[in-house]
């Protein structure tokens, strides 16, 4: 145990800038131009930026690693083998053009991409210690949408507890540059030209029960206002940011 715990802090010394430099990759699909550098980037699962018992005690540091090292290893591995057997080019294709016409492909495909972007969104939207709340033009874009902050986390959460079975809750910018909520079921989310509403994701809660059950068990609520403790605002607003210069 002790030389696992010392294998994985040397880990997380040797990756700490990469899982810095990290916090501003997923600002980018239309927002970034694609070149073959960065679209074979996309489809590799990326170092966590922190430990696995950074974010407790609202995720704790077993279900942090089973779901980090096992359910997002596992989606970054079989986009490759979906990837290789449907003959995409990952080195000139991004995983953005690849959501967008997603239903041109097999469910293996939609599954696994879409498991592998909301994994890497996902880890990089939460931090240890952060601000509690967005400021700036997304805090003013989230009072113009839904009223207030309160009024934003609760349309949220009823979101994220509404979704029936696994799936995902969202914050998103839509094309005419308003803000929405929604979910998605599975792995699927905004980008998908088969989501019922699209446009680029800001803010995603994974409500699939391997999330948050080994703390939480059945009480999805009880996660989700927990999460709301470790949301990275600073980079939901650099998304933010990004999305609305474009």
């Amino acid at each position: 145990m002790k030389n696992n715990i010392l294998n994985r802090r040397q880990f997380l010394t040797k990756t700490g800038k990469a899982g810095i430099a990290l916090a501003t990759m997923p600002l980018v699909t239309k927002f970034m131009p694609t070149s073959p550098l960065y679209s074979a980037y996309e489809f590799t699962q990326q170092p966590l930026p922190y430990a696995y018992n950074a974010l407790e005690p609202y995720i704790d540091a077993m279900t942090m690693e089973i779901h980090y090292t096992k359910h997002a290893a596992t989606y970054a591995k079989n986009l490759g083998d979906a990837c290789l057997a449907e003959k995409v080019d990952i080195g000139n294709t991004s995983l953005y053009s690849l959501l967008g016409s997603i239903s041109k492909y097999t469910p293996k495909m939609r599954n696994n991409a879409g498991g592998h972007y909301n994994h890497e969104l996902f880890w990089q939207i939460m931090k240890p210690s952060p601000s509690i709340a967005p400021s700036g033009a997304l805090a003013d874009a989230i009072n113009k949408s839904f009223g207030s902050f309160a009024d934003f986390q609760k349309a949220f959460g009823e979101a994220a507890k509404a979704r029936f079975g696994s799936g995902w809750a969202w914050l998103l910018v839509k094309s005419d540059g308003s803000l929405a909520v929604s979910s998605t079921p599975n792995q699927d989310n905004p980008l998908m030209d088969v989501a019922e509403i699209k446009g680029f994701p800001l803010l995603g809660l994974d409500v699939w029960e391997h999330a948050y059950y080994l703390k939480y068990q059945n009480k999805r609520p009880d996660y989700i206002n927990a999460w709301w403790n470790i949301v990275n605002w600073e980079l939901v607003q650099k998304r933010y940011a990004e999305a609305i210069a474009k």
